[in-house]
């Protein structure tokens, strides 16, 4: 268990320029960590820095040298780290069929690949200072895969499984290890491409950012390996994982609960 306060400790977020990676920043800020926060694009990302005193990092973390050039770059600054928090996410929606296989392979690289080499790379300097934590923000798509996000599913199911098993290779070393994996959230991720996204997405309730941020820094705080937003979306997937058929027959009744509720999003927008 990691019980390091927040104003003692150095946390790297990935996919901080908006969303749950911007609430993550802000919320471990408001704690006193001090925060680096990295993104693609470095015009947003400054000014999310700028706001809360933190550091930005622009780099691309689909490519090994992009890891290594953000893990060494964030090290530099302040000499250590101590939270990495692994946030950064692509999603191409629609059929595989429908989809390149470079937006395929995009997916892997961002949502899989990356915390990979990210946590590997990070690895040593959070043993070194003492101990320290991994956050991997995952998703409930990693335990109820849906059509039209398959690959998106697979990268988060991986990402889950690494989660579990780096946890347990970790156990002695004063490293832990967590996935957060939360169901739908109100940010432009889903919010800007809402005719894309399924309906049955829609049938689960909505969190905030700020909600999943609170998640990611509780997991930094005390090191539990999952943490999953809404609850009703674990039980659900447990569910269909033990009886695969109730979650078949109960698929239209939930499309139809998330066309009537994406409807009111749409009309809100």
């Amino acid at each position: 268990m990691n019980n390091t306060q927040d104003n003692s400790r150095v946390v790297l977020i990935t996919g901080a320029s908006a969303g749950v990676g911007e609430a993550s920043a802000r919320a471990f800020a408001a704690n006193g960590a001090r925060v680096i926060v990295a993104a693609r694009g470095i015009d947003r990302l400054q000014q999310v820095a700028d706001s809360i005193g933190a550091t930005a990092i622009a780099g691309d973390v689909a490519t090994t040298d992009g890891c290594r050039e953000l893990i060494d770059a964030a090290i530099a600054v302040h000499g250590r780290l101590d939270v990495l928090v692994n946030n950064a996410g692509c999603h191409h929606r629609g059929p595989v069929a429908g989809r390149s296989a470079d937006e395929l392979a995009e997916m892997v690289d961002t949502n899989l690949r990356a915390p990979l080499v990210l946590s590997r790379l990070a690895l040593d300097t959070l043993r070194k200072d003492g101990g320290g934590a991994i956050v991997n923000v995952a998703s409930i798509a990693g335990q109820m895969p849906l059509a039209g996000s398959a690959a998106y599913s697979a990268t988060k199911f991986g990402l889950r499984a690494f989660t579990y098993a780096l946890a347990d290779e970790l156990r002695d070393a004063n490293v832990t290890v967590s996935a957060v994996s939360p169901g739908p959230i109100a940010t432009g991720f889903i919010l800007d491409d809402i005719d894309a996204v399924s309906d049955i997405t829609f049938s689960q309730s909505m969190s905030t950012p700020e909600q999943i941020a609170a998640l990611v820094v509780a997991c930094a705080n005390d090191g539990r390996v999952e943490r999953t937003r809404p609850a009703m979306g674990r039980v659900m997937a447990t569910a269909g994982y033990l009886v695969p058929g109730l979650s078949r027959a109960l698929r239209p009744l939930l499309a139809a609960k998330g066309r009537r509720a994406k409807a009111r999003y749409r009309r809100k927008g």
